[in-house]
């Protein structure tokens, strides 16, 4: 406004993208958010600031992100969520419209729901829904030209409908094992993380998806808390 690695399937270690260095994504709310995992610094800085030691990133299981998701999306475009906006304008650097056409290219999405249910991955459009089943791919830390960084933990699919995005990214603000309350998923131009290079080169857009159950006004809640 985020245990083991899967059984059979490895992490790759954590390996920093050079592609990435040129770009920062540091969206404004990523900088507030506190998780049990985020304890400050000796200078001050969080791990959910993006700042923290090599050593402190683990492998995280797909079921980190398991259950029935809503894309924040429409709530944006209904206008339902100006208030938090607006509230970010009053302390930040943009203005009111600024905030809104930032969130509008970073929220947009055709995936209005998504389900992760074990290992199968339902992702649900107007069109339709496809599923595909996904294994663990993996995570790289990221490093942005503020000097904040970031993981994105990786899932490739390894059978289901031939729609469904062949590798999908993660990203919660979180660098160990522990259940996220929202996150944001990367992808191409073209499609959900077909094209590697392109999602990590394309910071501008992080859909973003909160728990089935909350309403318009829950969104906003977290929003405007944050």
């Amino acid at each position: 406004m985020a245990s083991a690695p899967a059984a059979g399937h490895a992490a790759r270690p954590a390996e920093t993208s050079a592609s990435a260095q040129a770009a920062e994504h540091s969206h404004d709310h990523a900088h507030d958010h506190s998780h049990d995992h985020a304890a400050a610094l000796t200078d001050g800085k969080t791990v959910a600031q993006g700042y923290f030691d090599d050593a402190q990133v683990q492998a995280r299981p797909l079921s980190d992100w398991q259950g029935d998701r809503q894309s924040v999306y429409p709530h944006l475009m209904a206008g339902t969520l100006d208030p938090g906006t607006k509230a970010k304008a009053e302390k930040g650097d943009k203005t009111h419209a600024e905030y809104r056409a930032y969130y509008e290219t970073g929220y947009e999405t055709d995936v209005d729901r998504i389900e992760i249910d074990g290992d199968k991955v339902t992702f649900h459009r107007a069109t339709g829904a496809v599923t595909g089943q996904y294994a663990d791919g993996g995570h790289e830390v990221l490093t942005f030209d503020k000097g904040n960084r970031g993981v994105r933990y990786s899932f490739r699919k390894v059978d289901g409908d031939a729609a469904a995005p062949g590798d999908i990214r993660f990203g919660d603000h979180k660098i160990a094992p522990e259940k996220a309350d929202h996150y944001h998923l990367y992808w191409s131009h073209l499609y959900w993380g077909d094209d590697r290079a392109a999602v990590l080169a394309e910071p501008t857009k992080w859909p973003t998806y909160y728990p089935w159950r909350m309403d318009a006004a829950a969104v906003l809640a977290e929003m405007l808390a944050h």
